[in-house]
């Protein structure tokens, strides 16, 4: 499944010195997102700073939406997450992509301009259409949550 999405380059270095977005892997689920920083960034550790991408995407389908994700090795090598966790860029959004960086580590920790930072996922969205009701139709599982199931 694809589905083409605009992008727009807001800084000048990507394409050439820095790498556009793109799969590392013809099996690669997302495609990396670079530190489009005019210096490298040292963050203590429990700082967060908003890094630019250079870039900005239109992808103008409701029936998907784009995340922004964490790259695993940084965060399990490094303590470098995404402050927000993950991004939600809705189908309708045109601005440009900044990746919120935390240091949750214990050492500081440097993002060198051109880094891969984060990781883009396109998805497909399901618009709820919500129904009120009264009740609910019972269950086997019910309104037990955070453990009721016997998984730890």
């Amino acid at each position: 499944m694809s589905i083409d999405v605009e992008l727009k380059i807001l800084d000048p270095r990507l394409g050439d010195s820095i790498p556009l977005p793109q799969a590392a892997t013809s099996g690669s689920a997302g495609m990396d997102l670079r530190a489009a920083l005019q210096q490298p960034l040292t963050l203590a550790p429990g700082e967060s700073a908003l890094v630019p991408c250079g870039i900005a995407i239109h992808i103008g389908d409701p029936g998907w939406c784009a995340l922004i994700v964490p790259r695993s090795g940084l965060g399990h090598k490094h303590g470098l997450v995404m402050g927000n966790l993950v991004g939600v860029i809705d189908a309708d959004y045109q601005g440009p992509l900044m990746i919120s960086c935390w240091n949750r580590g214990a050492h500081s920790y440097t993002i060198a301009v051109g880094d891969r930072i984060a990781q883009l996922l396109l998805v497909p969205v399901a618009q709820a259409r919500l129904n009120i009701v009264d009740d609910f139709a019972p269950s086997g599982r019910g309104s037990g949550g955070f453990g009721s199931t016997g998984i730890q």
